[in-house]
C-alpha cells in the first residue's frame, strides 16, 4: 500500500483548496478511504471516510467539516480527494489519507489571514 498526499498550502480564512491522495498497491475501487488531520500538538482527527464501490461513494464527516468539505474518489485514477470551502483557522493541520493502517506522508494546509 502508497498513499501519496497533495495539494495543501497557505489559504485565507473562507478560501478553498483540493487535496489529493494518489493510492496504489491495492483494489482501490472497493474499499474504505479517510482523511484524517493533526493540528499542531494534537492527535489525529478524523475528517471524512468514504465507501468506494466504483466511483460510487457512500461518504461520512466529522460535525466541524459537514457542509464545508466534501469527500471523493475517482477508481480510474486511483485518487481520493478532499474538497475543503469556507476554510477557517482551526482547519489548519496536516491532513493524511489512509487505508485501513496505512498512512501517507501528509500534506500541511495552513488557513491565515
Amino acid at each position: 500500500v502508497q498513499l501519496v498526499e497533495s495539494g495543501g498550502g497557505l489559504v485565507r480564512p473562507g478560501g478553498s483548496l483540493r487535496l489529493s491522495c494518489a493510492a496504489s498497491g491495492f483494489t482501490f475501487s472497493s474499499t474504505v478511504m479517510t482523511w484524517v488531520r493533526q493540528a499542531p500538538e494534537k492527535g489525529l482527527e478524523w475528517v471524512a471516510s468514504i465507501v468506494m464501490n466504483n466511483n460510487n461513494g457512500v461518504d461520512q464527516y466529522a460535525d466541524s467539516v459537514k457542509g464545508r468539505f466534501t469527500i471523493s474518489g475517482d477508481s480510474a485514477k486511483n485518487t481520493l480527494y478532499l474538497y475543503m470551502n469556507d476554510l477557517k483557522v482551526e482547519d489548519t493541520a496536516v491532513y493524511y489519507c489512509m487505508k485501513d493502517n496505512f498512512k501517507g506522508q501528509g500534506t500541511q494546509v495552513t488557513v491565515s489571514s
